[in-house]
């Protein structure tokens, strides 16, 4: 028997897994799929929340405190597995509207607040214009320029996490859908799959994104977590033709840059339910945003598009918890717009619970709504 079940092979529940077998936990995961198909592999893997200034202080801390483990956890993931999650610091550019050519004052008074607010938060800031920093934009504008801001390929980053579980000894168990929880003395015996088979542990940990309160049924109490379709599209330019990552507030676009010449630029919100289908009115509205912001961005260097759905909480918080009527089984997930950024800081978090050891901040907004 495990030590704990993790239900769920996102970025949150292979990060979970792992922290527990780091620190010397007997694991078991259970994805009703495959590991890391989910909206952990749709996401843009920007490792700061977009406007972090517009956000709960519980979920910047969270936020700052992954900030602060990633560089070791992407060193240990790519020197134990060989696999290269392209973590590094590429910056980030905010632009204060869509506006092409406007003078940057009239946002001069927002941008020295947004200024104030990386200064506290210890987040390197300065106002340039737009084309000294990324010179293939057609925005003249003043912007913030982040140059600590990092990113992570997150389809390989999530390679790398499901190959150090296997290596650090824990099971995956890939289409085994949880469909029943047994419960006996008020305590969590073990789960069924829709294969008909049972697995039981000491400790239960769900870490199903969006599918975290159907899984739970009338476990779920008062949680909040619902699907939230967000679609992407690819664009394949030359190496260097988009080198920072953009974001213009306006409209919420961001473009991020791959090494190898690859550009994402996302993303919609959608309230689609379950309805994980790309439309042509995204690919029409994404096409001609990204184009309108990076001119070079035409239709034939198009190479695809996608949609995931994010696990939508209010005010991007997450639940990181231990249910307030079943105490060997805990909740992971909520996290939005923001699991990859957020999954190092969330895993030590759910871990430090499980074994009462003690917490690098306090837990209390992640609480379990009853």
């Amino acid at each position: 028997m495990s030590d704990a079940i993790v239900v769920g092979g996102g970025v949150i529940g292979l990060a979970t897994a792992h922290e527990l077998l780091r620190q010397g936990a007997q694991v078991t995961l259970l994805e009703r799929d495959r590991c890391g198909r989910e909206a952990s592999w749709a996401g843009g893997g920007i490792l700061l929340p977009l406007m972090p200034w517009d956000y709960a202080e519980p979920v910047v801390r969270l936020a700052e405190l992954s900030g602060l483990l990633y560089p070791a956890f992407v060193h240990e993931l790519q020197a134990g597995t060989g696999l290269d999650p392209e973590f590094h610091a590429s910056g980030m550019l905010v632009l204060p509207d869509s506006t092409v050519g406007e003078a940057a004052a009239p946002h001069s008074g927002r941008l020295d607040a947004d200024m104030a607010w990386c200064d506290r938060h210890g987040l390197t800031a300065k106002q340039v214009s737009a084309r000294r920093i990324a010179p293939a934009l057609a925005s003249e504008q003043t912007g913030l320029w982040l140059p600590g801001v990092c990113q992570v390929r997150n389809p390989r980053l999530l390679q790398a996490l499901a190959q150090a579980v296997i290596m650090r000894g824990g099971v995956i168990a890939e289409r085994e859908e949880v469909v029943e929880w047994k419960i006996a003395n008020g305590r969590i015996r073990a789960v069924g799959t829709q294969g008909g088979r049972e697995y039981a542990a000491d400790h239960y940990i769900v870490a199903a994104g969006a599918w975290s309160r159907e899984l739970l049924s009338g476990h779920a109490l008062q949680l909040r977590i619902h699907p939230v379709r967000g679609q992407i599209l690819l664009f394949k330019g030359q190496p260097g033709l988009l080198p920072v990552i953009v974001l213009r507030v306006s409209d919420n676009l961001y473009l991020i840059p791959r090494r190898d010449g690859h550009i994402l630029a996302g993303s919609t919100l959608e309230e689609a339910g379950f309805d994980k289908r790309t439309t042509a009115d995204a690919r029409e509205m994404l096409l001609s945003k990204a184009a309108g912001l990076l001119p070079a961005l035409t239709e034939s260097l198009v190479a695809g598009q996608w949609a995931g759905l994010r696990p939508g909480s209010p005010g991007n918080m997450p639940v990181i918890a231990r249910h307030p009527r079943i105490p060997n089984l805990y909740l992971n997930s909520g996290h939005h717009r923001y699991g990859v950024t957020m999954a190092p800081a969330s895993a030590r978090l759910l871990c430090n619970l499980l074994l009462g050891r003690p917490q690098p901040l306090d837990v209390a907004p992640y609480r379990w709504p009853a």
